[in-house]
């Protein structure tokens, strides 16, 4: 028999259900009997008397595999909310679980753009080594006394996961109020012209709907200031300045890398306005209008 205590009787009666969840899904564990004792314990006891000694060899390995899924997939978020909470006053659920998503991305390798920021934690490696070395030593499993003194130097990691990921989150914000504040600009705007096409290269360059390059210096005429004395910082002068100045009601944009930052910002900006091509399709079209398909740029 091995038993898990809890602080908390709802950690425990999570556990209980997490674990009758688990017994289910795999038969070899169908000789396990759960006990849910002083709303504080669960009991977990292998009722094969056939076959005492390999009959808790797997209890243990069936138990080291669900404690870590346990932690996983419902601690760890109770963990990033107490943070948040306590250490960062973002009580709102929404914000709450915005901020965990970037969390997990981290955690997954989804964002390696912030990883670089972060030691690599491979963390269902480090908690399932931890749970071994702790089952070793007790037969009965004290949770919160094994994340006080096993999980120490894992929580003060997480929190500095939670910090990174808020300032991405605020970040995300701010792009966002910004992406809206120049949509609501658009709007008030009428066309300078219905169609643009747009190539991306290692420049961005601005064609009209025959496919004559609008050079820098007429470009440069048609930016409205305000964006730049609004916006300073943020506007790209460049390419979205000129963008949102002519406002056209159609632009063609042929790239062949849809992951770029400033592609995601047009898009953005002017949504179904947009209509994405590669590369190979901008010298196709431009070719019908008496260019040559192999007039590369």
């Amino acid at each position: 028999m091995i038993e898990v205590h809890f602080q908390q009787k709802e950690d425990a009666r999570r556990l209980h259900t997490f674990l009758q969840q688990q017994t289910s899904a795999f038969e070899p564990f169908i000789h396990t009997i759960l006990h849910f004792e002083d709303s504080h314990i669960v009991q977990c006891i292998n009722k094969d008397k056939n076959s005492i000694h390999h009959g808790r060899k797997y209890l243990v390995q069936w138990l080291k595999k669900s404690l870590c899924q346990f932690i996983m997939t419902i601690k760890l978020n109770d963990w990033l909310r107490h943070i948040l909470s306590t250490h960062y006053y973002y009580c709102d659920e929404d914000e709450q679980q915005q901020i965990i998503d970037i969390v997990h991305s981290v955690l997954n390798g989804k964002k390696e753009e912030l990883t670089v920021f972060l030691p690599q934690m491979n963390i269902k490696e480090y908690v399932m080594i931890k749970i071994d070395d702790w089952l070793h030593e007790h037969v009965k499993f004290s949770f919160d006394a094994f994340v006080t003194f096993r999980l120490r130097s894992f929580m003060i990691e997480l929190k500095k996961y939670v910090e990174l990921s808020l300032d991405e989150y605020k970040m995300e914000q701010e792009y966002q109020m910004f992406i809206q504040t120049l949509r609501e600009f658009l709007i008030e705007r009428d066309p300078k012209l219905q169609q643009l096409h747009l190539l991306f290269s290692d420049v961005t360059t601005f064609y009209d709907s025959e496919f004559n390059e609008i050079k820098r210096v007429e470009l440069a005429k048609m930016v409205d200031r305000k964006l730049l004395i609004n916006h300073p910082v943020y506007i790209d002068s460049v390419t979205i300045a000129p963008l949102l100045s002519i406002a056209p009601t159609r632009i063609f944009l042929y790239s062949d890398e849809s992951d770029q930052p400033l592609i995601r910002t047009i898009q953005n900006i002017f949504e179904e306005r947009v209509i994405r091509h590669s590369r190979a399709a901008f010298f196709e079209k431009r070719s019908l209008y008496g260019f040559s398909i192999n007039d590369r740029i």
